[in-house]
């Protein structure tokens, strides 16, 4: 009795969990019964067999090699290769005289005839894994052009079957988030970053922090911005899914990784390190810790005497943050004239405008693609510019229906101004990373001479107040008041309906939502502890 080993194959692991492996042994022990073979050895493996390397098939190759059995016995030709490299290795060992036997194909692996018959079969099994893949690629191309994305969910998306589009995972979704807007606040290394997104709870099973290379690959996925891209090939397709972040913060992202930002992190992460200058010299005011007081000075030689305490920096800020109180009655009439204005509001002239721009980007788009075909541009920076004109796009779109969203629900100016009037008393309860950022997005222009602190609203705070100087019948004033409507002559129509619409873009812009939702997070934990943090925002 002749002693071979059998050999047996499925593609996946899908495919191994079913009878497919099972019905492959079945056969070959019937042929082995009837050819006076006994199976000494078996190797089973769960890989495709269109590329060449798989483990358990060299091994077994090995083991002929080294004269451990007579031959060898598959199922089919199929299962054996599906690449001319592997199936070069099994001739090699029937010319080394090793037997080759295929259970339900009858065929003298020895003879001519036989060997010639087989390696027909082979070249068959070889061009359907090709024709295959190619059908592959051109159903998976006409889903990208589509804006489907045809391959696994990125985390912070939920795979919804074939031809589905994906998403937002409800639970990692908010995190994923969250991490863009972490790292976005220039506050946080890809270190720091990872140990804070583990303790919120985006990590791996066992509780660890995602790998440094998985965080930086998804701070880098235009996915979660609206826009598909490639990682193998470059290739660039706008997507048809929700966008999880705004274009904006993914582009500030980008920005930060390439190091075109300051130091994230230091030894001693003081509040306001890198924010104040110096009112002399305009240097960096350094911070340093003494006596259970931290102190910035400007540690240019000349300027030695210019030092003060962190909290006298701080009550600065708080002047400027509570520089423009409003009364609730103040509140309810601007209210009242934005929902005047959004009635009568022409969205036909806005929806125009919106096409012209979205006309203007897709032909932008179409020249770039003929300089791609007439190879004016290589392929990378063809990539990089679809991408860019891509994200623009996806922000124009995101505007459009932030905009008709507005209009149908005109209490985004109301919630601005509530949430405006309380901007000092939020940014008390916020944490220190939080009140770094409410520094940058709020304030500008901040420097310290000879223990004077000078600290400007930020552009869109000054806005605000033009905005609401004109509703209130009043040229804004740099000194505290209270901005009360109708206590005046009324300014023209005209003005009133731009200062409102100048008001619903500060409401909707990027850094004022960062800046809400911070006071929104900030609030919550002071006000409620953190189990009761979503109770706190309802509330608000």
């Amino acid at each position: 009795m002749k002693h071979c080993f059998g050999y047996v194959r499925v593609s996946s692991h899908k495919q191994g969990e079913g009878v497919s492996l099972d019905a492959q042994k079945d056969a070959i022990l019937r042929f082995a019964e009837g050819n006076d073979i006994a199976i000494v050895r078996w190797f089973e493996e769960q890989q495709t067999a269109a590329k060449s390397g798989r483990p358990v098939f060299n091994q077994m190759l090995k083991s002929l090699k080294a004269g451990r059995a007579a031959g060898v016995v598959m199922h089919k030709i199929d299962r054996s290769a599906r690449n001319f490299f592997d199936w070069a290795k099994i001739g090699e060992l029937a010319d080394n005289g090793i037997d080759i036997h295929f259970a339900t194909e009858s065929l003298d692996f020895r003879s001519r005839g036989g060997r010639l018959a087989a390696n027909i079969q082979m070249a068959v099994a070889e061009d359907y894994v090709r024709n295959l893949r190619s059908e592959v690629l051109k159903g998976q191309r006409g889903q990208l052009e589509r804006g489907y994305y045809p391959f696994s969910a990125p985390i912070g998306y939920l795979n919804n079957g074939k031809g589905q589009l994906k998403t937002i995972d409800p639970v990692k979704g908010p995190l994923v988030k969250l991490a863009f807007e972490l790292y976005g606040s220039g506050q946080h290394s890809l270190h720091s970053l990872r140990n804070e997104i583990a303790r919120r709870g985006l990590a791996k099973p066992s509780g660890q922090p995602l790998p440094k290379g998985s965080v930086e690959a998804l701070l880098r996925n235009p996915f979660y911005a609206g826009i598909i891209r490639i990682r193998k090939t470059g290739e660039v397709y706008e997507g048809a899914h929700e966008p999880l972040i705004s274009t904006e913060l993914f582009e500030r992202v980008t920005t930060i990784k390439a190091g075109k930002s300051g130091k994230k992190v230091t030894r001693h992460n003081h509040l306001f390190r890198g924010l104040f200058a110096c009112g002399r010299c305009a240097r960096s005011m350094i911070p340093e810790r003494q006596k259970g007081h931290v102190y910035y000075r400007c540690q240019f030689p000349d300027c030695r005497r210019n030092c003060i305490r962190e909290d006298a920096l701080s009550d600065g800020i708080v002047d400027v943050l509570a520089a423009t109180p409003l009364t609730d009655q103040a509140i309810a009439q601007i209210d009242t004239k934005a929902k005047v204005w959004t009635r009568k509001f022409d969205r036909g002239a806005k929806t125009q405008t919106c096409a012209l721009q979205l006309a203007h980007l897709d032909a932008r788009l179409e020249r770039l693609e003929d300089a791609a075909i007439d190879q004016i541009i290589d392929a990378g920076s063809f990539a990089r510019r679809k991408q860019k004109l891509l994200l623009e796009k996806a922000a124009l779109q995101n505007a459009a229906r932030e905009d008709a969203r507005f209009h149908d629900n005109p209490l985004t100016i109301r919630k601005f101004l509530e949430r405006l009037k309380s901007l000092a008393v939020h940014y008390e309860f916020a944490e220190p990373a939080e009140k770094r950022e409410i520094v940058q997005i709020a304030t500008s222009n901040r420097s310290v001479q000879d223990k004077n602190v000078t600290v400007e609203p930020s552009k869109w705070l000054r806005d605000t107040h033009d905005a609401l100087g004109v509703l209130s019948c009043a040229h804004h004033r740099a000194t505290s008041r209270t901005f009360s409507v109708g206590t005046c002559e009324p300014r023209s129509t005209k003005s009133e309906e731009h200062a409102l619409q100048r008001l619903a873009d500060l409401a909707r812009s990027p850094n004022v939502a960062r800046l809400f939702g911070l006071f929104m997070d900030s609030y919550g934990k002071a006000a409620f502890g953190k189990h009761d943090c979503q109770d706190g925002r309802d509330r608000l």
